[in-house]
């Protein structure tokens, strides 16, 4: 007896779980042979299955490349495909399927069990895109099985419940409404669980949301009829489960406690939830980036446990803006009293935030060519050169095509004229008078934007304004307290101001709040401590970098400043390298430092490392 796995990857085995070696197009004509009438076709329509954008003739021919390589593998009355001139067929009774699942015999309880653990594994998970057919049936045989699951769940949930059958019940429920979260059945299911702290948590955009105000009722005018809108259109949102930070005590209450959050959330009607076992997939996976793009999925809840408790951000992905965080005690002695309390807070903070950000969403949504060109532009950003930056301008430029009023490509574009300011080092009066014009841009076409004031701060930094330039900040911070780069931003303008001290808090807030820091934030640090004449400090920020070439120069003046005069000279060689024209006077002349102590105290640095 052969054994056919369907779920996760797709694969034939025999009896002592050897895999059999059959062709991927073959196992797929299994599974597909499975679910038709009789397990028979004819073999032109195994052939249009199979390839359905090639041309009837070349579909034909592949058939019978694929018959003739199926035949000398097995060609006996056992093998689990019969084919005779005409027709390709099933032998049902020589092998078992993993579908089977949904349809044996049991209690319901049990079957649920067993369909919800099935489910969790994409079906034919390991098979890419191959044609339309493909994909259509693919997409059948997930709605039948989520119906079919969403049966056993009504079934299960009417028979009664043991306290071992709630994580079964929640698990399946909260796989059903990852799918589909206007099921108003399954989510009545979901509510009447014991330990369900908060059923009845209102939607985004409903009055008072257990102590905060309701949001503006123009940023929840999307909000207020989810019936009239598909769950594909709903803010997708995953929490993942937490991590820890060293040996720390009390990792699995902290994963409770995020399963806990994430069954509450499901009580909302506006929001779509990732099931917890893809959150751990994705938690797990190695490249997240592109595994929260493949779900679209807007928001995610990252945690990570500590000797100091449990610390949650929540993110907007598109612009990677942290725009919640907090961190909550999670000692052994309060955890038990305090945990549906910090369940039900967390919860609520989430809601209020994602009614915030939802218009946001949707413009992007709206708009997905130049919503494309502005990540184009945002990734090649990463990297401090000239043709990375001029190639992320032209992609910024790109995005206003499609859409003439995105705020983020104006705030992208004035960032490339004041990293090319900055990088050529000529005082060119052009290029931040570009960068101020796209920053006013921004705000103008929404106030209510962090990443507008930022590039103004930075832009009035570069213009020697450096107090315009703390207030822009400061108040793009307060816009977005957590948000990473324009906390960054905001320390930076401080190292200008003569203020290192603060500015060394902030941007090591910054990093705390993004530890995968880019070599920006470094740098930032770097130049901090430099003035902070901790050059030890600042040398060490400045290896942590890994594209050094930007503070090539700060790290030679640190080097010269502790005496080291090799390592100085080695700084200064590849920054003469990457700006021959470079002259110290001519630069201390343009670059905005608000006191006098700090250009002498440049100065000396340079001069001693041989500029």
């Amino acid at each position: 007896m052969l054994h056919l796995q369907t779920f996760g990857e797709l694969r034939l085995t025999d009896e002592a779980g050897n895999a059999v070696g059959y062709p991927a197009k073959a196992l797929l004509a299994m599974a597909y042979l499975f679910t038709c009438k009789g397990h028979v076709l004819t073999r032109q329509e195994v052939a249009t299955f199979l390839w359905s954008d090639a041309e009837p003739d070349q579909a034909g021919l592949n058939l019978r490349k694929l018959i003739s390589r199926i035949r000398q593998i097995d060609d006996s009355d056992g093998a689990p495909l019969r084919i005779t001139s005409a027709s390709v067929g099933l032998r049902a009774h020589v092998l078992t399927i993993d579908v089977q699942t949904f349809d044996r015999e049991g209690s319901p309880m049990e079957r649920l069990k067993a369909s919800s653990e099935l489910l969790q594994r994409d079906f034919v998970g390991n098979l890419r895109s191959a044609s339309k057919a493909i994909d259509n049936w693919i997409a059948r045989e997930q709605r039948s099985h989520r119906a079919k699951l969403r049966q056993l769940l009504l079934a299960a949930a009417s028979s009664g419940q043991s306290a071992d059958n709630h994580r079964t019940v929640s698990g399946a429920a909260l796989q059903l409404l990852e799918q589909d979260p206007n099921d108003e059945q399954v989510r009545a299911i979901l509510r009447g669980l014991p330990g369900i702290a908060n059923p009845d948590l209102p939607s985004p955009g409903e009055s008072q949301t257990r102590g905060h105000a309701p949001p503006a009722e123009a940023r929840t005018a999307n909000l207020r009829e989810p019936e009239q809108r598909l769950a594909s259109n709903l803010p997708r949102l995953v929490l993942l489960p937490p991590t820890s930070q060293g040996n720390v005590v009390g990792l699995s209450l902290a994963g409770a406690l995020i399963e806990d959050v994430t069954i509450e959330l499901c009580a909302l009607r506006n929001i779509s939830i990732v099931a917890p076992h893809t959150a751990e997939q994705i938690r797990r996976d190695s490249d997240k980036a592109a595994m929260i793009a493949r779900h679209s999925i807007s928001y995610l809840l990252d945690t990570r446990l500590s000797v100091e408790g449990l610390y949650a951000q929540l993110i907007y992905f598109p612009t990677d803006e942290i725009i919640w965080a907090t961190r909550f005690p999670m000692t052994a002695a309060t955890l038990p009293t305090q945990r549906r309390l910090i369940a039900l807070n967390l919860s609520s903070s989430v809601v209020d935030e994602l009614a915030r950000k939802e218009q946001a969403r949707l413009n992007l949504e709206a708009n997905p060519q130049a919503y494309h060109s502005y990540l184009v532009g945002a990734s090649l950003l990463s990297k401090l050169t000239l043709p990375h930056i001029r190639r992320a301008r032209a992609a910024f430029k790109e995005a206003l095509k499609y859409n003439q009023d995105f705020s983020p490509a104006f705030t992208g574009l004035a960032r490339t004229y004041t990293s090319e300011w900055l990088l050529t080092a000529q005082g060119n009066a052009e290029l931040l008078g570009l960068a101020e014009q796209n920053s006013l841009k921004a705000i103008e076409r929404d106030e209510a934007f962090a990443s507008g004031y930022r590039e103004l701060g930075v832009t009035k930094l570069y213009l020697g304004d450096v107090d315009v330039s703390v207030a822009a900040l400061s108040h793009a911070e307060q816009l977005s307290p957590h948000f990473a780069d324009v906390i960054y931003s905001h320390a930076d303008t401080l190292v200008h101001a003569s203020r290192p001290k603060e500015a060394l808090e902030k941007i090591q807030k910054a990093i705390s709040l993004n530890p995968l820091s880019p070599d920006s934030y470094l740098w930032c640090a770097a130049g901090a401590s430099y003035f902070l004449e901790q050059y030890d400090d600042a040398i060490a920020y400045v290896e942590a970098m890994k594209d050094k070439a930007p503070a090539y120069r700060i790290a030679a003046a640190s080097c010269a400043m502790i005496g080291d005069r090799r390592r100085a000279q080695f700084y200064r060689q590849r920054a003469e390298a990457l700006n021959p024209v470079f002259d110290v006077e001519k630069w201390l002349a343009v670059v905005p430092m608000k006191e006098q102590w700090q250009k002498d105290l440049y100065r000396e640095g340079l001069l001693k490392a041989g500029f």
